[in-house]
């Protein structure tokens, strides 16, 4: 298949920063794009060849889109699986395939899964509706603390909360849901995985991620994780493991609990380029985004190691302030050496939005902490 300047048309479900870096690699390839988005204003808009303003848990809208496509791929696991599976059915190419996404997609499906092929994982309960877990704590099923997830639709932190009393519980969304024990963890890891159409596999380095403690959002991924070479071992390990159990074609992003015992545990895992990866577009031989699309083209994959030590921090809204975005004090990070930001062209800030990111690169990885926390006390997102 001629695929370079040529007839040939991806399809991409979901318009959002991912879309436009997967656009970045797309346009240096001269592949012709075509993107759905709900929003009008969507940051891949200016950089695809076609763009079509549509709901992506709509049957109909999907099914059209992808019709009009010889491949399909996604930014974003909130689709309509049923209209990908009828695509798939009359011969178009899905990736990652909808077996993987009916997988996913569903935190709860996501943990059986877990349990069914031997993957570590933190122990949990499944409910139907989040009313049942009353039930079960009076009745000593489960006890506190514990992490209450919605089974669907969670992103960035939303959908998630950690509850300590049945008090916590008041405000939650009446929803299927899990209930998964707190795992007094000393790391948060995680590790891409690559698997091409030939089942060729790479995986990319260990990276360490620092959460925000409110929004529980990413603030830092540094490459190479500060972890003994045991536990890096360990965690690409079960990362492969648990890419051979799904057999994915593209990219797998495997998010761990490093216990205070140096055990695994799989968090969960997304089908599709990373938050965890972004450092890669600078530090790494192969970036995740061109990875992703060697994978799903059936092209040798590339090398994932790292040329400099890597940290990448979220730029995102701060609180207090929701409107016309302005990047305050942006101009004094271009004068520190091996700093380059990405903005993702959302007009609108409100807090905790993911605005941007900023990768540093640097021969040594805690030097590049201390340049990331100075990028990160400098920039301020903000509003008119």
């Amino acid at each position: 298949m001629n695929i370079f300047s040529s007839d040939f048309k991806l399809g991409i479900l979901g318009g959002g920063q991912l879309g436009k870096m997967l656009l970045y690699e797309t346009r240096k390839f001269d592949i012709y794009t075509k993107v759905m988005d709900p929003s009008a204003e969507a940051p891949c808009r200016i950089a695809c060849n076609e763009f079509v303003q549509g709901h992506l848990m709509d049957f109909d809208t999907v099914y059209n889109f992808g019709k009009d496509v010889d491949l399909l791929t996604i930014e974003i696991e909130n689709v309509n699986i049923d209209a990908l599976e009828k695509l798939e059915n009359i011969g178009k190419k899905v990736y990652p395939s909808t077996r993987v996404l009916r997988t996913i997609q569903n935190k709860a499906k996501q943990k059986l899964f877990y349990i069914d092929h031997q993957i570590p994982t933190a122990p949990f309960s499944r409910f139907a509706y989040t009313s049942e877990i009353k039930d079960s704590v009076a009745h000593g099923g489960i006890a506190f603390p514990f992490v209450w997830k919605s089974a669907q639709f969670g992103y960035d932190g939303q959908g998630v909360k950690i509850v300590r009393s049945l008090k916590d519980l008041d405000n939650l969304p009446n929803v299927e849901c899990i209930a998964e024990s707190l795992i007094p963890f000393k790391n948060e890891l995680a590790v891409i995985v690559s698997r091409n159409v030939q089942g060729e596999v790479i995986t990319y380095p260990v990276v360490e991620m620092e959460f925000h403690p409110e929004a529980n959002q990413v603030e830092y991924v540094l490459c190479p994780a500060r972890i003994d070479t045991k536990v890096a071992i360990k965690a690409r390990e079960i990362a492969l493991q648990l890419s051979e159990k799904l057999q994915h074609i593209g990219l797998l992003a495997v998010e761990m609990f490093q216990t205070a015992e140096d055990e695994i545990l799989v968090n969960e895992v997304a089908p599709r380029p990373h938050n965890s990866g972004h450092y890669s577009i600078e530090a790494s031989y192969t970036n995740q985004f061109e990875q992703h699309l060697r994978a799903i083209l059936g092209f040798p994959l590339g090398c994932a190691d790292s040329k400099l030590a890597g940290v990448m921090v979220n730029l995102v809204g701060e609180e207090g302030y929701t409107g016309e975005v302005v990047y305050q004090n942006i101009e004094e990070i271009f004068k520190l050496s091996g700093v380059t930001p990405h903005i993702y062209g959302k007009k609108e800030t409100r807090p905790f939005r993911k605005m941007g990111h900023v990768t540093i690169i640097h021969k040594d990885i805690n030097e590049a902490r201390i340049i990331a926390e100075k990028v990160k006390k400098t920039i301020k997102v903000i509003s008119k």
